[in-house]
């Protein structure tokens, strides 16, 4: 009697039925994943490997292993390719090791009473050393994927249907592969071949040596209930992440259109104006290159999951290069602009004869009349700054070097709340931000929201190292509790990560979050630029 029939509930599950099942510590369900594929699974390996003991001990190490990371699988509907790209990594590294490990070393007692009924019959129609090696001097002459075919035609009781259900094929494929393979067999090695396949097939002992070493292996995984709250909440997740990267990429977008007018109509030369656009066209290379990386991390992570915390590491080596790489450009930026500017003063001095391009003119600075313990509410720069310039100060203040006592925006700034390129301060909107609440491309700080994001708690959609929490899109990393395509945490993905994460604080504080960030980034580059096109951007030379 096999699993089906004695666990009648399980016959019509889907895989996404099971794997939730499953990670509610349901091992019967398990089962009935590992008698759905096993013979997939041992075909496909003994396809590879030419051994049967050694490809049943892979498929085996390959379900332990599926049912250690079941909480990883993002999509259960693809249960049946994530097994076998699992398989596929067990096949290669047993190739590169060249050595058997045991699958499992030691079984309850109730399990091996279970097994002692079908270990005789087994050794009966097991197969001998010498039937097996004639067996793959047949097959191994045929090409790979007309023997996976051969091999599980023979193993499915001949049915082309449930090869091609397997394989993902179509039945006309199967046909054909099925036809070629047979003619690249001996004439003479027909017969034996089917029959020795047929008697070769897993059955219920190793499912029953599967779910023996489970307990052994591992700890059940998270309750289904806990699966199915997170699972919704992350499902709102990746629907605010996405709603917060489309507005900060708009907002980004939006704001570099106003900030690149604002730097033309600030330049007086030719070679001014080309400088801004390589500076703007440098800083979008690096914001491509930056977000390109962490896609190319993920599909990787994709590609081999093995590895897929080494990806996630490398990941916040791109992002915090990218962070420091833009502090330097912004540095670099600003000091080659101020010694353009001089030598292009001195090389063609009748491109600054306005009186408004004079260092000393009123049309280049605004300070407020009105000041507060000797410092003025407002002090904003419209013109470049030149060598000699000592940075903007003020409550609220504007520039290329900003600093505020309330509020600062433009290159580098600092201010309790600070919009900047590079930003530090208590509340940070930026490409890099460093506040205690940091909101950009980049946010570092106690709590950080961004594309990516690194703090004491960080949120981002695309990456997120936390020194507590990390939820993301992508790649989180925290010690405490992590949630995303790609986590690493002492909880992943499961209840207790979304209650430590404060998934439902999120849902209810995000509506203001983007909010502030049309505000912070829109309507200060909005008003700069309006300013600067006023008294600069007429009757230039």
């Amino acid at each position: 009697m096999n699993t089906e029939e004695e666990n009648p509930t399980y016959l019509d599950s889907s895989d996404a039925s099971l794997v939730v099942a499953c990670l509610g510590g349901d091992r019967q369900a398990f089962g009935k994943i590992v008698t759905r594929y096993q013979s997939l699974l041992c075909s496909v390996a003994y396809s590879s490997l030419g051994n049967l003991s050694a490809s049943e001990e892979v498929a085996q190490e390959a379900f332990i292993e599926a049912w250690k990371k079941l909480s990883s699988l993002r999509e259960p509907e693809k249960l049946k390719s994530w097994l076998c790209g699992i398989l596929r990594f067990k096949i290669s590294h047993h190739r590169r090791k060249d050595a058997r490990q045991p699958v499992f070393e030691a079984k309850s007692g109730e399990a091996l009473e279970n097994m002692e009924s079908e270990a005789v019959g087994v050794e009966e129609s097991a197969m001998k050393e010498e039937e097996q090696a004639l067996l793959w001097k047949a097959l191994e002459r045929v090409p790979a994927n007309y023997r996976e075919a051969l091999v599980l035609y023979y193993r499915e009781h001949q049915s082309i249907e449930h090869v091609a259900y397997e394989l993902d094929l179509t039945e006309s494929a199967v046909k054909q592969r099925l036809s070629r393979g047979r003619k690249m067999l001996q004439e003479r090695m027909m017969g034996f071949v089917e029959d020795s396949l047929a008697r070769s097939s897993p059955g219920r002992v190793f499912t029953m040596g599967v779910l023996a070493a489970l307990p052994a292996a591992i700890a059940p995984p998270a309750k289904a209930a806990g699966v199915g709250v997170v699972a919704a909440k992350l499902g709102v997740w990746g629907k605010w992440a996405s709603v917060v990267a489309f507005l900060g990429t708009f907002s980004g977008l939006i704001s570099s259109v106003f900030a690149l007018r604002a730097s033309l109509d600030q330049s007086r030369t030719e070679r001014e104006r080309r400088d801004v656009i390589r500076a703007v066209i440098s800083f979008f290379a690096v914001a491509g290159a930056y977000v390109g990386g962490v896609f190319f991390l993920l599909w990787l992570s994709g590609k081999s999951y093995e590895n897929s915390g080494y990806y996630a590491w490398l990941a916040q080596v791109v992002v915090v290069g990218t962070a420091a790489f833009y502090c330097w450009m912004t540095r670099k930026m600003f000091a080659y602009s101020r010694k353009l500017r001089a030598e292009e003063r001195l090389a063609q001095p009748e491109k600054f004869s306005q009186e408004r391009d004079q260092k000393g003119a009123k049309a280049r600075e605004y300070r407020s009349p009105w000041s507060l313990f000797g410092v003025p509410l407002v002090h904003v720069r419209f013109a470049k700054t030149e060598e000699g310039d000592k940075p903007v100060f003020g409550w609220i203040a504007a520039g290329e070097q900003a600093y505020g006592l309330l509020f600062a925006w433009g290159g580098f700034v600092v201010a309790p709340i600070s919009v900047g390129i590079v930003s530090v301060g208590f509340l940070t909107v930026g490409a890099v931000g460093f506040g205690v609440v940091g909101l950009g491309m980049i946010a570092i700080g106690a709590v950080a929201f961004g594309s990516a994001a690194i703090g004491w708690n960080a949120f981002a959609s695309l990456s997120a190292l936390g020194g507590d929490t990390a939820l993301a899109g992508g790649f989180a990393i925290a010690p405490e509790a992590a949630i995303g395509k790609v986590a690493i945490a002492a909880e992943v993905n499961n209840e207790a990560a979304a209650t430590l994460t404060r998934l439902g604080a999120l849902e209810a504080s995000y509506v203001g979050v983007l909010g502030l960030i049309a505000l912070l980034v829109l309507v200060p580059v909005m008003l700069y630029a309006k300013g600067v096109r006023k008294r600069f951007g007429k009757k230039r030379d």
